[in-house]
Parts: structure tokens; sequence; C-alpha cells
């Protein structure tokens, strides 16, 4: 009887090894899935910290396996700030280099006038674009031009005389209805505007007609919703756009 009893607990000290090796082997594998989530997708470190956190706390408060391992913070911020950001780095890197030439002599021009308060400027890949707010050439609802905005368009016409390239004038209003007199919608209102500076350009600072050309939007293309006056006066504005041609790049 002696025999027996001893020899079954032989046995069951021998079989008390096997779990921890069943053990070791399911943490392992843990490990491995871990591992395997981690290198297929984005996890910060605060993220993976509380992971390890957690695991360490599901198997009895011992130190965690991950404890000490370096972790790589691969997510990618996509705020708004951050994308417009790259967005613009890659529209610089994609830009052609004659049109990004010209919008920097156009920028450099106008701070040498010192108009930068009196007219802004962007472009893309159709040309350059340079934006007057309407209450600097005209009054309400006309489209003669004020005595204060013909020296800006005295500068703009010099600015023009340095390139060759055709010269787009575009009107544009905001969304209140027009009806005057002269004018009976934004069509005509935006239309008379750019006519009227084409006209100043071509006759006034020798622009030759050949190159310009007006177009009239009225209130269908505003810069942002008409919903306060603040609004309202930006989308009320002249744009001279200096196309770019790329084959005269």
């Amino acid at each position: 009887m002696a025999r027996r009893r001893k020899k079954k607990e032989t046995k069951n000290s021998s079989s008390g090894g096997g779990w921890m090796t069943t053990f070791s082997d399911l943490m392992s594998l843990l490990l491995t899935f871990f591992i395997l989530l981690y290198s297929m997708s984005s996890v910060s470190a605060e993220k993976f910290e509380a992971a390890a956190k957690s695991m360490q706390s599901a198997f009895g408060g011992g130190e965690s396996m991950l404890e000490g391992s370096t972790v790589v913070d691969t997510k990618t911020d996509t705020s708004d700030e951050t994308l417009e950001e790259t967005l613009e780095e890659i529209s610089k890197k994609t830009v052609d280099p004659e049109l990004l030439k010209m919008y920097n002599e156009v920028v450099q021009f106008l701070q040498d006038k010192n108009i930068t308060s009196q007219a802004s400027v962007e472009y893309d890949q159709d040309g350059i674009y340079v934006n007057i707010q309407e209450s600097i050439l005209f009054g309400s609802g006309s489209a003669i031009i004020a005595d204060s905005g013909k020296q800006t368009l005295n500068d703009l016409g010099e600015l023009i005389q340095k390139f060759d390239n055709a010269v787009v004038i575009e009107g544009y209003t905001d969304n209140v209805p027009m009806y005057n007199a002269n004018f009976s919608s934004n069509w005509e209102l935006s239309t008379g505007r750019a006519l009227s500076v084409l006209r100043y350009l071509s006759e006034e600072r020798d622009v030759n007609p050949t190159r310009l050309a007006a177009k009239g939007y009225g209130e269908y293309h505003p810069l942002v919703p008409n919903d306060s006056e603040e609004n309202r006066s930006k989308n009320r504005r002249v744009n001279i756009v200096i196309v770019y041609d790329q084959q005269e790049g």
C-alpha cells in the first residue's frame, strides 16, 4: 500500500509541472498575437501601455512580459490643420516652377507698392488671382470706379504690364437681390463692374485690349456663406486673373 501511495504521489508531482508548460505556451501565443496586432495597425503609446497593464492584471499582477518594451507611436495626425499643411506642401512640390515664380513676383510687387491691404493674392494651375474688395473700387449698387480705387488699379495696371499673359477680369456679388435704374440683377451688376475695370485698364493704363476679357458671376461663386454682413462683404469682389498657360511657361 505504501509503495502504491508513493507512486501516486510521484505521478502527481510530475504532472504538477505540466500546467506551467501550458501556461508558458499560452503566454507565448498571446504575445505573438499582440505583436501581430501591433504590426498590422496604428497603435498609440498610451493605448499599447493600457493593453499591457490590462494583461498584467489579468494574469495575476506579476511583472508584465511587455514591460520595458519600446513602443513607437505610429498614429498619423489627421487634423484639418495638419492635412491642409500637407496638401499645401504637396501643391508646392507639384506646381509648375514658372507659375510659382509668377506668384512670387506678384506678391513682391504688392508688398513693394504697399497695397497688400487693398488686394490679396492666390494661385492655382490656371493662374494668379488678385482679389480686390468691392468697397475699394465701387459704391453700393454701382459699377462706377471710385476715386479711392483708381490708384489701386493704376498699380495693378503696372503689374499686368510686367507679363504677356492674358488677363480675365471677374466680377462677383453677394446674394442680396439687386434692382435699380442701372442693373436689374446681380448678373448685370457683376458684369458691369468687371467691364468697368477692363475699360479702365485698357483706356487709362494702356493695357492691350486683346489681352483682356471680362466675366460676371453674380452671386453664384461665393468665397464664404452669405450668412452675415461681414461674409457678404467678402463675396462682393473683383478678381484680376493673370492666366497661366503652361505652353507659355
